[in-house]
């Protein structure tokens, strides 16, 4: 393959893979501009959304758009019992109690997911052909693009509700102050379920698509390993930046593995995005277009 045609096509292929990123980062961005909350859990409620999803495919004999809405309805019934049970008492809890909150959630649902999933496939048969599409001369697999669109399509969504919608807006107040929105009349409690509930849904999104193209299993929680160089890189509290942040980890990741891997003997594409995290860190704190938070003392 041409140099110039290697290079599109990897680029092509970390943009299809950054689209599926920007879904489980938007997951962890959505409940930080909420409640400030670091969930480190995110990559656990990606790999419940896409075994609930393929346990309802398996078990009942569903469609893909059948499994999905029972995993949707099963996933926000989680996250929202999670949200008054398990969240709401600790509300006020200092930032570290609910970090550690969230890493013990997520063993929890490892270990839980191993017995409740046990004998169960963890794939979710494609509807797509197998035979790649050729484009340009480029073979582009059918899967990633529809997995792509789909994606982006979700996001175009979840923009909308953010800026076009009533519930949107109180939550975008809620996100910028709390006591603020609390003043005016917004339920905080009623608002945080919402977002927790758009958790679980993104959770279902971004676990089935992913489960397309790379086959599922109990390894997809380690996507949510790549959420954190994204949201750092874009900005903690930026939907645009999350977005953005996806597909700069995504395609920086193919080059990589295109170019570096061969000549280093692989794995290096893993640890690059970490690099890049480590030195938006150095340079700009809250990211390429996060907000920087001034105290005055």
């Amino acid at each position: 393959m041409p140099d110039l045609a290697f290079f599109v096509f990897l680029v092509t292929d970390g943009a299809l893979a950054g689209s599926i990123y920007a879904l489980v980062a938007l997951a962890f961005v959505v409940v930080y501009k909420a409640s400030r909350m670091i969930n480190f859990a995110v990559g656990e409620w990606t790999m419940l959304g896409a075994r609930t999803t393929a346990a309802a495919s398996h078990m009942f004999g569903l469609g893909l758009a059948g499994a999905i809405g029972v995993g949707c309805a099963a996933m926000v019934a989680v996250a929202l019992l999670f949200n008054q049970v398990v969240l709401r008492p600790l509300r006020r809890r200092s930032l570290l109690s609910l970090i550690m909150l969230t890493i013990g959630v997520g063993m929890f649902m490892r270990a839980s997911a191993t017995v409740v999933f046990a004998g169960i496939p963890s794939r979710i048969a494609s509807p797509f052909p197998l035979e790649p599409l050729v484009v340009g001369g480029l073979p582009v697999s059918i899967d990633k693009i529809a997995a792509a669109a789909i994606a982006a399509a979700c996001i175009a969504a979840l923009s909308w509700f953010f800026h076009g919608s009533r519930t949107g807006l109180a939550l975008r107040a809620v996100a910028s102050d709390q006591q603020v929105a609390l003043a005016v009349g917004i339920d905080l409690h009623r608002h945080f379920a919402i977002t927790w509930g758009l958790v679980g849904v993104l959770s279902v999104l971004a676990g089935t698509l992913w489960s397309f193209t790379s086959g599922g299993g109990f390894g997809i929680e380690l996507l949510g390993f790549k959420v954190f160089p994204i949201v750092i890189l874009g900005g903690l509290d930026s939907l645009p930046g999350t977005i953005i942040g996806a597909f700069v980890v995504g395609i920086l990741e193919s080059l990589v593995a295109g170019y570096l891997d061969p000549i280093v003997g692989g794995g290096f594409s893993h640890v690059a995005s970490y690099l890049v995290l480590i030195a938006t860190l150095f340079v700009r704190p809250w990211g390429l277009f996060g907000r920087q938070e001034v105290e005055r003392v």
